[in-house]
């Protein structure tokens, strides 16, 4: 989604400004189609006026890498929590931690929190150009001439998180039994019960749901995961339940359930990663 971003902006800048002059065009007999297409642009701008005063376009980019940015710093923000000794969901590189200038223990995600921090500059240089803008009359002035230095900045800033970010995901390794540990916690299969009880014994979800909560509330007050419930102690609070039930309480099974397009089971990541690997071939 960011990729088409910056590719609709680049197929919105492709008008060409040329013979506009300063402001209001040219009395000279000139062919502005004749130049648009030497130059390869897809059409002339339409509006003189318009074309020297729009910064729209500037606008347009800065906006772009400020939701680039954004989405790197929530990632970073993630990959910083799941590095944490509370998580340890996953392990970094030694080339891309810092050491701890008082503890000789610690391992400090700094290239993250780096990446985290930069969407603040980014962010910063979209309200720059938008504070500029906001008081100008048309056509140009000088005030515009900052716009040069904005988008630069931005763009460099970009451009570095990106090479950043790249090295980061090469240097990091997930714990996969953590993972598969903390799952198990906090009765995440208990919509895959509910989701079964309305297909499988024709309740409304408002019922299943129900039906739902009082085999959490069973498993909470046996100190037992929904895993770890027998069949006959569930059937206490719905009668008719099979052996089949067990097999929702599954976390592959659950993964695997979730098969409706843009989904998250196995098949469908496979499939998206090899779709995104095509598309940037």
């Amino acid at each position: 989604m960011i990729k088409k971003r910056f590719n609709n902006s680049l197929d919105n800048l492709n008008e060409n400004p040329l013979g506009v002059a300063a402001l209001t065009g040219t009395s000279f007999n000139i062919d502005r189609y004749y130049t648009t297409k030497k130059l390869g642009f897809n059409k002339p701008t339409n509006n003189s006026i318009d074309t020297v005063s729009d910064r729209d376009f500037v606008l347009d980019f800065l906006y772009n890498v400020s939701v680039c940015s954004m989405h790197i710093s929530r990632i970073a923000e993630e990959l910083i929590i799941w590095n944490s000794d509370a998580y340890n969901l996953i392990n970094l590189s030694d080339k891309v931690v810092t050491g701890s200038s008082i503890m000789p223990q610690k391992k400090n995600p700094d290239l993250l929190e780096f990446l985290r921090g930069k969407s603040g500059s980014t962010y910063g240089n979209l309200f720059s150009m938008l504070t500029i803008l906001k008081g100008l009359p048309l056509s140009y002035f000088k005030d515009l001439q900052d716009d040069k230095e904005i988008v630069f900045r931005s763009y460099d800033t970009l451009i570095g998180c990106l090479k950043i970010f790249e090295e980061v995901i090469k240097n990091l390794r997930p714990n996969k039994e953590q993972m598969l540990k903390l799952a198990n916690n906090g009765y995440i299969t208990a919509t895959d019960l509910a989701d079964y009880l309305v297909k499988n014994h024709s309740l409304s979800f408002r019922k299943a749901y129900q039906k739902t909560v009082g085999i959490v509330n069973l498993a909470e007050k046996k100190k037992k995961n929904l895993n770890e419930l027998s069949l006959d102690e569930m059937k206490k609070i719905i009668p008719g339940l099979k052996g089949d039930v067990l097999k929702v309480f599954d976390l592959k099974n659950s993964v695997n359930s979730k098969r409706s397009y843009g989904g998250t089971s196995f098949d469908n990541i496979k499939k998206m990663i090899m779709k995104y690997k095509k598309l940037n071939d």
